[in-house]
């Protein structure tokens, strides 16, 4: 029987334990040996919840504890959590996490402490909640060199979208919506803003690329600024807004980004809706290749932190590594990019002659809806070049990248 621990009793902590529990004929099969939870670490106290005779207050107590070998930190957030897992990682104890900040930030530096210590660093559940992709670019697609990586990687905002497309509801109404439901936290500004698929995209372009990938340098737009009469334009060019999250290879380097993205029915990931991800990966020998499943929840997420245990088992006192070097990856510059734009332009302020002096010949789309505007879709253009343009046009009202 192995021992373990649990970092943080809240709702991912509390489904690890659950997991263990109901699950452990399966994990002892799996792993070679049963694992059980020793300590369960909160500054809380949890009167009537059988987890209050393993609650310790203390970080301590768990790491000086020979008989404790995996930690599964759920604490989420930089600090404690940094400091926790450090400390347990040097005493030779492997760490599980499903904390996407802790391992945006610190990935690199936690990786190599595990190795010095003979130990393992794993983080499925940090990006995409039980899909598997972290162990698919670690083991499955190892062999690729992975030319890009494409997905919906952020549930509530998923949800937020589908439910503008499907409904006509306004932003504010879906957010408040998905709150009551609990698919949206109190503070949506991770979520809604893009700072969420940020930070999972920093970890996927750095297990791409081999370094380090800083999420800070990602260029990164939320869906707060999109309306129902943006889907009314989407719906009339057969299209729809997913808020993606994509890293690929190019000659400068690493283009990596987080923006609204209008995609066609040809893109698999069109049809990704409510609070599932989807996450596309291109290899050059493979091909492409999709992964799909639920990207957040209690239970999803706390089984790829089981399964992360039940690797962590197998392999006890020995480190199997991920190539994933504190060197910084050459990120390619966003001006240079080049792809068309979708305009929605004021017709009274500019005529679709003028527009296509500006932009270039593009393709014009009325509404019948809205009388005093129209959409335009730019030729293929560079970053640069269209901000130049789009910035200096008195009658622009809103713009959204358009697919590759």
């Amino acid at each position: 029987m192995i021992e373990a621990a649990i970092y943080g009793y809240g709702n991912i902590g509390s489904g690890v334990a659950e997991v263990i529990e109901k699950n452990q004929d399966r994990i002892e099969k799996a792993a070679g040996q049963g694992v059980h939870v020793k300590y369960v670490l909160d500054l809380r106290e949890f009167e009537g919840d059988p987890v209050q005779e393993k609650l310790v207050h203390d970080v301590d107590v768990i790491v000086n504890d020979p008989e404790v070998k995996i930690i599964c930190e759920t604490m989420g957030g930089n600090e404690p959590a940094y400091t926790f897992t450090k400390k347990a990682l040097m005493a030779g104890k492997s760490v599980c996490t499903s904390n996407k900040e802790l391992v945006a930030n610190h990935g690199a530096e936690l990786i190599k402490i595990a190795e010095e210590h003979r130990c393992n660093y794993f983080f499925e559940a940090s990006v995409g909640g039980g899909i598997p992709i972290i162990r698919t670019l670690n083991s499955a697609l190892k062999q690729e060199n992975i030319l890009s990586i494409s997905g919906i990687v952020n549930g509530t905002t998923n949800y937020i979208l589908t439910k503008m497309e499907k409904d006509g509801a306004a932003f504010d109404e879906v957010l408040r919506e998905a709150q009551e439901k609990g698919f949206a936290e109190r503070n949506p500004e991770a979520d809604v803003e893009g700072y969420d698929a940020c930070r999972k995209i920093a970890i996927l372009s750095s297990l791409m690329s081999g370094k380090t990938v800083d999420y800070k340098d990602i260029y990164t737009e939320g869906i707060t600024k999109l309306t129902t009469t943006d889907f009314l334009y989407a719906e009339k060019m057969e299209m729809t807004v997913k808020l993606l999250a994509m890293s690929r290879q190019t000659q400068e380097g690493y283009l990596t980004m987080v923006t609204p993205m209008l995609i066609g029915p040809e893109n698999p990931l069109c049809s990704v809706n409510g609070v599932f991800n989807a996450i596309s990966v291109k290899g050059n020998m493979l091909g492409d290749s999709m992964y799909y499943g639920r990207g957040a929840g209690k239970l999803p997420t706390a089984s790829a932190v089981v399964a992360d245990v039940v690797e962590a088992a197998r392999f006890m006192g020995t480190h199997l590594p991920i190539d994933w070097s504190e060197e910084k990856a050459v990120l390619a510059k966003m001006p240079l990019s080049r792809r068309r734009f979708f305009v929605r332009l004021d017709r009274n302020k500019v005529p679709e002659a003028r527009a296509a002096a500006e932009f270039g010949n593009g393709r014009v789309v009325f509404l019948e809806q809205c009388p005093d505007e129209y959409g335009y879709i730019t030729p293929v253009m560079s970053e640069g070049e269209f901000a130049e343009k789009f910035e200096k046009l008195d009658g622009a009202i809103t713009r959204i990248r358009m697919e590759e």
